[in-house]
């Protein structure tokens, strides 16, 4: 996926706010890239510009042709149906793509198995604890046949056992299908663990200040590791 010279402003009041000005950035097919810059910089307003929730001024998104449908989207909020079990949760995604039930159900299971929900199909949202609530919503996004995956936040409110978990399922998850995933973070440590390529964003007009590369595979990857290390002090002194 290409960004190339991205622009957008918002009119407040009789000053604009500029968002993006030649904003550019490429993600490898099949990759993580992490994003991290200040809060309000515009991370969420990229992602859901290339999620086409919103419209650009001028620029383009470029995805490759085995990248073009429906965009999966992890919200920082679980965002499940109250009135449904985490089942019909999952499989509601999958309607339009699959027209028989049975089939539906047997998919959306293997999702909620893999996130360890098995247990808790039946549940609903209010009956589940909030960090359950998340891994709904991780096999949901799984479940949703897109070949691009949007991630904002989506363990910053959670204790950080509680997320070390989560960060561990989707990743899981990710492996078994490798897609081309952009994911909004305030934590280096959990950026480190989970992507291919770390970029440092600056302020708005939102630019790329850096691109940091991890080549460690992820199985051998530790909060201590040396490479971990050496990216924290080169981020911070960059």
């Amino acid at each position: 996926m290409r960004i190339e010279k991205l622009s957008k402003q918002y009119q407040n009041g009789s000053k604009p706010l500029v968002v993006f000005n030649d904003f550019s950035l490429s993600c490898q097919e099949g990759s993580i890239t992490a994003l991290l810059g200040p809060s309000g910089c515009g991370k969420t307003t990229l992602l859901r510009l290339i999620g086409d929730l919103e419209k650009a001024d001028g620029g383009s998104i470029n995805k490759e042709l085995s990248e073009e449908g429906p965009v999966s989207y992890l919200f920082q909020e679980p965002r499940l149906l109250p009135w449904h079990s985490v089942l019909t949760n999952v499989e509601l995604v999958l309607r339009p793509f699959m027209e028989n039930k049975s089939e539906r159900v047997q998919k959306a299971m293997e999702f909620i198995e893999i996130v360890e929900l098995s247990d808790y199909y039946r549940f609903k949202p209010q009956q589940l604890s909030g960090g359950m609530r998340q891994r709904a919503a991780i096999a949901r996004a799984f479940a949703f046949p897109g070949r691009i995956m949007l991630l904002d936040e989506p363990f910053q409110s959670l204790d950080a056992l509680l997320r070390q978990s989560l960060v561990a399922a989707f990743v899981k998850l990710w492996s078994l299908d490798k897609r081309t995933t952009v994911y909004i973070t305030h934590d280096l440590q959990e950026a480190y663990l989970i992507s291919d390529a770390i970029i440092k964003l600056s302020s708005k007009p939102m630019g790329v200040l850096k691109e940091f590369q991890i080549t460690t595979d992820r199985s051998l990857r530790e909060p201590a590791d040396s490479q971990f290390l050496d990216l924290v002090g080169q981020f911070y002194a960059s």
